[in-house]
């Protein structure tokens, strides 16, 4: 795992020199503490912080070619570097290193652009080809390494963070307004924009070239759920089998490391099927998890049954609310754009946690989306039930007595759960799904914003993200249209940018089976019912769990990774968030209606409404305006 960064451009008078470079790294040093490399001509100039994983010694970066023409730097692992080395040498390359790394290069070398299709990894890598003065960047399939860029004044520049970018005197530090409106919606921001006006994502499963001024993208892979439709003659037990397989498959390959490597255990069945097959492939086994005071999120009883049941070396460590809400504050110094995930903090101190141990560590994430274990996927299902009560029952009954359900601060109370199911079922599915998932509503956002703010925002609908990706999904079923949904939006910049950036400023390697290739290939074919059958979800993976898990934890409901946000805000917070949204704070800002934000947070302190989602959404806003708007 590393960080990289870079320039290119096609005048040599509009490159950058090497202290410029080595500034731009000097922004993403925790996420490669072991080394760093640059490689200038003038027209490129690439570099890397490393942090050694395969081939400690011999790995420096950047690696090159034979005759030194091509020039490469990644940031991740490519699983199958063994069988392309062998592919590759049998074809005449020569190597120099034992890295996964030296591999892209050879490969492409040796089929261009292409090369991409041959791998299997987790990867944003650029190549510079200083002949032909061409840039060349990949990011994976899913998106698990992310990949930022900007073209200005005839230049590209790309990094692994946009703090990296900003290193950079004349990239433009704008506030994207369509984008805040994006991230109020979605509590994240979806790509290929960032917060920054100017400043991208390079989407996942995509490719970018710039040569001579002249900028390219273009998609090399798709989560193709029309596969899951087509008829199959196979059965139910021989679908467990090729999943099982491929699950375990999936760990092996990801397991490879010449450093420590451990798991992240979180009790829930995702996390403990990669556990279980990571004691299936031999050897000691190191599991990681943290415990809460406050027993609504706490999950640690069903790691330690996991740890005991594999016979894990487990290590736990409780966290008192005090150590997690001091980290607040500074959640703007690890995230360089806004993420109102409020289970951010836990995934960075349980990475601090197990850095103490290891280097690597596998986690359970992307199973949900892969296997409809969100409950929302669960939720329109009911909704359709819901639906065929008479419009009156719904609105003079259900409604008001949901209504008067109290307020509690559990995670995702009952009250919680139905208040939003009831106000939001009658939407359409792909804006249905964000209402429930997301923060703000058009509704409120009309309240939230100034008229100014609201007047440029006039013509821009941020649901129209969710309904194009919908409607651009080739399967016809509406459920499997949601969960493509979920992969290109909440997966990518929500999910993954959180484990990403929470793991690598612990300088730690976070890997996810769950979106090896192996099991993207299987996922997109294997059909809906073994995903979810009737309203069971993970169908297919509870049953390839049963005699090699808990009973209680194949079956037990999804908990998620949640903090107290509700009671944080009316106890420890409550200054904090007082301050950074304070009346003459917003007023200055002229971003939004501070009397609007004064009521949230009345009616939130006074149980009248739980506003935990809008006020932490308009907190780490804030926090990251202050840290680089300010």
């Amino acid at each position: 795992m590393c960080g990289i960064a870079g320039v290119a451009t096609s005048n040599i008078d509009q490159g950058i020199d090497e202290p410029q470079l080595r500034s731009m790294l000097g922004r993403i040093v925790h996420r490669g503490p072991d080394d760093e490399g640059v490689y200038l001509d003038g027209f490129g100039a690439i570099g890397v912080r490393r942090l050694s994983i395969i081939d400690v010694q011999g790995g420096h970066q950047p690696i090159h070619n034979e005759d030194q023409r091509l020039w490469v730097v990644l940031n991740g692992e490519i699983y199958n570097f063994k069988e392309l080395y062998d592919q590759l040498s049998s074809l005449g390359h020569h190597f120099y290193t034992r890295s996964d790394t030296e591999v892209i290069v050879h490969a492409f070398e040796e089929w261009g652009d292409d090369c991409v299709d041959r791998l299997n990894g987790m990867y944003a890598f650029a190549v510079w080809d200083k002949e032909k003065q061409r840039l060349f960047i990949a990011r994976d399939r899913a998106g698990i390494k992310p990949l930022h860029y900007c073209l200005y004044n005839g230049r590209l520049a790309f990094a692994s963070e946009i703090k990296a970018l900003l290193a950079l005197p004349d990239i433009p530090r704008e506030l994207d307004l369509v984008s805040l409106n994006l991230y109020l919606t979605y509590e994240h921001v979806p790509n290929p924009r960032t917060i920054f006006k100017d400043i991208y994502k390079l989407p996942p499963g995509h490719t970018l070239a710039f040569q001579e001024g002249q900028l390219s993208i273009r998609s090399y892979w798709d989560f193709d759920l029309s596969q899951s439709e087509a008829p199959s003659s196979m059965r139910v037990a021989e679908w467990q089998e090729s999943f099982s397989g491929a699950l375990e498959q999936a760990v092996r390959m990801e397991m490879v490391s010449d450093v420590p490597l451990g798991v992240f255990l979180s009790g829930g069945i995702d996390s403990s099927a990669i556990a279980a097959m990571m004691t299936r492939a031999g050897g000691e086994v190191k599991s990681f998890s943290i415990a809460f005071e406050n027993p609504s999120f706490d999950e640690s009883k069903y790691a330690r049954t996991v740890a005991q049941h594999l016979g894990t070396q487990h290590h736990e460590e409780l966290l008192d609310e005090r150590r997690m809400w001091e980290l607040v504050p500074r959640i703007a110094e690890v995230l360089d754009e806004p993420l109102g995930d409020s289970s951010f903090i836990p995934t960075y101190l349980l990475s601090e946690f197990a850095r103490r141990y290891v280097t690597v560590a596998l986690g359970g994430d992307g199973g949900d989306e892969l296997l409809a274990g969100y409950s929302t996927i669960q939720a329109h299902k009911l909704s359709q039930l819901y639906l065929k009560m008479p419009s009156f029952l719904r609105e003079s009954v259900v409604a008001p007595i949901v209504g008067k359900m109290p307020v509690s601060d559990n995670n995702i109370s009952l009250d919680f759960r139905i208040k939003r199911f009831v106000e939001h079922a009658a939407y359409p599915p792909a804006e249905r799904h964000h209402r429930w998932l997301g923060s703000f509503t058009p509704e409120e956002k009309s309240l939230l914003l100034t008229s100014e703010v609201r007047q440029q925002l006039a013509q821009h609908d941020t649901f129209d993200i969710a309904h194009e990706l919908y409607n651009s999904c080739t399967a016809r079923e509406s459920i499997n249209k949601l969960l493509y949904l979920d992969m290109k939006l909440y997966l990518d910049t929500d999910i993954l940018t959180k484990v990403d950036r929470a793991s690598m400023a612990s300088s730690l390697e976070a890997r996810v089976p769950f979106l090896n290739k192996v099991l993207l290939d299987l996922m997109a074919r294997m059909p809906l019912e073994f995903k979810l059958k009737g309203l069971t979800r993970k169908y297919i993976l509870r049953e390839s769990m049963k005699g090699i898990l808990p009973d209680e934890v194949i079956n037990r409901s999804k908990k998620g990774f949640n903090m107290p946000v509700a009671k944080w805000i009316k106890g420890e917070l409550r200054g904090l968030v007082q301050d950074v949204l304070s009346e003459t704070k917003i007023k200055r800002e002229g971003l939004f209606n501070p009397v609007y934000i004064n009521k949230l947070l009345d009616d939130h302190l006074s149980n009248k409404r739980d506003n935990r989602k809008l006020l932490w959404t308009l907190l780490v806003f804030e926090l990251w305006h202050d840290r680089y708007m300010a």
